[in-house]
């Protein structure tokens, strides 16, 4: 519910703070006083635009407004709030917007800085508002299909078939993916086919191009290389090479005495290790040669196998070394246009299940939204006779929805239409109805689905206007019956729906100032008298005053309400 607003330099209002009650607050006063702008800096705080009232009182620098609400639990603006980071540890939810001299505005969400949207979404999750020229919510169409299902009680099933919705939907993007797959494959078939042929023939290795680069090079130089080659292995494996003379020195040393052989034990075993280093030495360089004397052709051969890999990875647009993994690509791609019609049926007949399921489960929708319409129009047509709308009509308008453009929310659309005069057309309820009669208008629907409408906070400026009597009676009523379960604010210059408030606040205009006064019950009296005789109040416009509040209070108490 709204607990508290504070006023600062709008307009009039140097300052006004108002405390709210649960159930039904009226705020009373005559023309002209400033009621209407406290309503307009209430919807400025929820993020409304601001209107010419709301204009910075003269003098001041800057307006602000506050409006805190307590939040019950499973109200949907916690969430909302917790998603952008604004959650408050005491569970309230302070709305705050100030506005310069020159314009400038700004919106704050538990003193966190916000953008306007933002500001306005809370606040919708939070304030209602009907009146002359100013209805949301209720009367907003995208609202309706929801309130139409919350009032059959079918809220689950409309869930779900909104999840089945959602799975076909995944479903089909699945299978069209597929088809795209196929279709650029099947494109790209005789390439493809060429490609793997080519690359297979080719048979390119890991570090082949490396190797034959190497070779290249050794066979190119052969030449040369082999006599400089030569010339060393001679060194090492000729007559008087390294190898020869160690041997014969290992010999000597072989052939000492034992007192000579132990003395030079360290220098033959070192002798022994350089010899197999040079024996080792020499058959590398004898292989060497028997390389560099390979059969006639060897460099052709090779350099005919290396420009091929080079010819193909340009051709191909990758390195040497990528053209094994660009075969396995193309093979696969391939292997997923041969095995590509199973997964495509499969993906089909899966579409095609998850379309019969959401068409059956929307039909289902379909048959209860009809039911729920017709309950909802008798429920509404009981409450238009009373609140002088005895010609008008009103009808829950089904329109179907087929085939593609079927979607997440049923086989229709919903919304809420009017006729007010005996055979004119239906048409929305903001545009037919003039601005009284739009207002009751949302007092019948609001009672019609007074379980169904969201938790907010219900603000009604003058909904009473134009009419007295038994109509204001049965206004009063139908207010006092809907604060039962739900915070209401209303504007009225209605004696008999005053009486009927839970908190009664008096605004007056003292020369340029408005002021509000938050009445006690002898006040109350004077202020409901003043409203049914005029400046002179007689004391038997007293009387009828207290007559009015005690029939008031004698009508049902008001359940304890969980707080919007």
């Amino acid at each position: 519910m709204l607990a508290s607003l504070l006023v600062r330099d709008i307009v009039l209002i140097e300052k006004a703070e108002l405390n709210f009650a649960p159930g039904l607050n009226v705020l009373t006063g005559e023309t002209g006083a400033g009621k209407s702008i406290l309503l307009d800096a209430l919807g400025l705080a929820a993020g409304e635009r601001g209107q010419g009232r709301t204009a910075v009182r003269v003098g001041a620098e800057q307006a602000a407004v506050v409006a805190v609400f307590d939040v019950a639990p499973g109200h949907p603006s916690p969430a909302l709030l917790k998603e952008n980071g604004l959650e408050d540890e005491a569970g309230e939810i302070r709305l705050r917007r100030t506005v310069t001299a020159d314009g400038r505005s700004r919106a704050f969400v538990n003193d966190s800085p916000v953008g306007v949207q933002l500001a306005r979404e809370i606040g919708a999750l939070l304030l209602e508002v009907h009146g002359q020229t100013d209805d949301r919510g209720l009367f907003d169409p995208a609202t309706h299909r929801r309130l139409l299902d919350t009032f059959g009680g079918h809220e689950d099933l409309a869930h779900s078939v909104t999840r089945l919705h959602a799975s076909f939907a995944a479903a089909v993007a699945k299978r069209d993916a597929l088809v795209r797959t196929q279709a650029q494959a099947a494109q790209e078939i005789d390439y493809l086919t060429h490609a793997v042929k080519e690359l297979s023939q080719l048979a390119p290795e890991d570090g082949e191009e490396e190797s034959l680069a190497s070779a290249r090079a050794l066979l190119m130089n052969a030449g040369r290389l082999a006599q400089d080659i030569a010339a060393a292995t001679d060194f090492v494996a000729g007559d008087s090479g390294a190898e020869v003379r160690l041997s014969a020195a290992l010999r000597r040393l072989s052939r000492l005495p034992p007192e000579g052989r132990e003395a030079a034990s360290a220098a033959e075993t070192a002798l022994d290790s350089a010899l197999a280093l040079v024996q080792d030495a020499r058959a590398e360089l004898e292989a060497l040669l028997a390389k560099l004397a390979a059969k006639p052709g060897k460099l052709e051969e090779v350099e005919e196998r290396l420009f091929a890999l080079r010819a193909a990875a340009r051709k191909y647009n990758v390195p040497v070394s990528g053209l094994a993994a660009l075969r396995a690509g193309f093979e696969e791609k391939l292997g997923a246009l041969d095995g590509g019609s199973g997964s495509l049926s499969a993906a089909e007949a899966d579409a095609t299940r998850l379309r019969g399921l959401y068409r059956e489960s929307a039909q289902v929708l379909s048959a209860r939204r009809v039911k729920a319409a017709k309950q909802l129009e008798e429920a509404v047509a009981k409450e238009l006779a009373p609140l002088k709308l005895g010609a008008a009509r009103f009808r829950v308008a089904l329109t179907p929805v087929e085939g593609d453009a079927a979607g997440p929310s049923g086989l229709e659309r919903v919304a809420f239409e009017i006729a007010t005069v005996e055979g004119a057309a239906f048409g929305p309820l903001a545009k037919i109805a003039s601005g009284g009669e739009l207002a009751r208008f949302a007092l019948a629907l609001k009672v019609a689905l007074s379980e169904a409408s969201p938790p907010a906070v219900l603000v009604f400026d003058e909904v009473d206007r134009g009419v007295g009597g038994a109509v204001a009676a049965a206004v009063g009523e139908r207010l006092q019956r809907l604060a039962q379960t739900t915070q209401v604010l209303l504007v009225t210059h209605s004696p008999q729906v005053a009486a009927r408030g839970a908190k009664h606040f008096r605004i007056t205009r003292e020369k340029d100032s408005t002021r509000v006064c938050e009445l006690s019950a002898d006040e109350r009296v004077e202020e409901i008298a003043r409203m049914l005789s005029g400046a002179a109040v007689t004391e038997e416009a007293r009387a009828a005053a207290r007559r009015l509040l005690a029939e008031a209070q004698a009508a049902p108490a008001h359940k304890k309400r969980a707080s919007a």
